[in-house]
């Protein structure tokens, strides 16, 4: 399975319900244009939200400065004044912090535009627009894309809108692969399985948050049903940690995403495809431990994201009282199909 074989707008929904802004008034113009390469769609989202963000006001924040200053700013250094003999000069060095635009965010978001204006493979147009917005940003310091530490952002209701937009930087430079020949960047694949593999499990999740609240989504851990109370060794076991878990009415589906490129593995004997059995040992292991009343009420569904192969999972049987199915969920299609597939999950529970 591969970012390409998604339908593009897809991938700016799934990214829209992962980064939680699905809501964005931007949507709607997005899904409307038509785009050929998923490098030229992350690059109109991300021209088309700086130049809002920009209307709006660049994200500001409390940055602290050490600047030698006549006169005093803020609290006076006095190790700094004495070492730099700046009172000779007439000058005191300061401590003080200063509202303005060059936060990380700004940086990150800067960095990228920068990469974008001068990629090869974005259209002519895409990267005028994108030159366009760098004199807003003047102030903001340049910074190396492979530098940014994408975990250290931090979002709040103030910096909300950066959420997709960082999210899609993040995207973009994992997709990009930087290189020295002629001065160029060259694509790499945009996504890797891992990368894709992350954000379709975030998509999923947000999705039913979204529109299903009422079956309590979330991505708990299972713990082990072991009876013995004098175990030992119970620390390494391994930790269960699902992907979805919706609840209704005493009832609970685990939900295991799967982003692989061979949905299926083929018996070495037979010669048939077959279900994953790494993954159904894992599904039902879930399930089983989870079912602590051993009632049923426990029910396990493998959503593999839909490969161009003949043979797909298609599998819903019994196994010791606990229902373990195997599903795709076709990302190729129009959203409008996806979503109905998924809420047929929906219904499940």
């Amino acid at each position: 399975m591969t970012a390409e074989s998604i339908g593009i707008r897809n991938i700016y929904v799934m990214m829209a319900y992962a980064f939680r802004t699905v809501d964005s008034s931007d949507t709607a113009p997005v899904l409307s244009e038509e785009f050929d390469h998923l490098h030229d769609l992350l690059a109109h989202i991300l021209e088309r939200g700086v130049a809002t963000q920009i209307k709006r006001g660049l994200h500001r924040d409390y940055q602290s400065q050490i600047e030698e200053v006549a006169g005093v700013r803020g609290r006076i250094d006095m190790a700094q004044t004495v070492s730099t003999r700046s009172m000779t000069r007439g000058r005191l060095v300061c401590r003080f912090d200063e509202y303005d635009a060059d936060t990380l965010h700004n940086q990150a978001l800067k960095s990228v535009l920068l990469l974008l204006a001068r990629h090869s493979e974005v259209s002519p147009d895409r990267r005028k627009a994108i030159r366009r917005l760098l004199p807003h940003l003047a102030e903001v310091t340049d910074v190396a894309p492979q530098s940014i530490r994408w975990n250290s952002l931090n979002f709040h209701r103030a910096n909300a809108p950066y959420r997709l937009l960082l999210g899609v930087c993040e995207l973009i430079v994992h997709g990009l692969l930087l290189t020295e020949h002629a001065g160029e960047t060259k694509l790499a694949t945009w996504f890797s399985t891992e990368e894709m593999s992350s954000l379709y499990e975030r998509f999923l999740r947000e999705y039913f948050l979204v529109h299903h609240p009422e079956l309590s989504p979330s991505a708990p851990h299972i713990s082990w049903d072991y009876a013995d109370v004098d175990a030992i060794g119970t620390d390494q076991l391994p930790r269960m940690k699902t992907d979805l878990t919706l609840e209704r009415d005493g009832h609970t589906l685990i939900v295991d995403a799967k982003f692989y490129d061979n949905t299926m593995q083929v018996a070495w004997k037979s010669n048939k495809p077959k279900v994953h059995s790494g993954h159904l040992y894992q599904i039902l292991a879930y399930a089983k431990n989870q079912d602590v009343k051993q009632d049923g009420s426990v029910s396990a569904l493998l959503l593999y994201a839909r490969t161009a192969a003949v043979l797909q999972p298609d599998l819903d049987v019994l196994i010791q009282k606990t229902r373990i199915s195997a599903r795709t969920l076709d990302l190729s299609l129009p959203w409008e199909q996806v979503r109905e597939q998924l809420e047929a999950v929906a219904a499940r529970v």
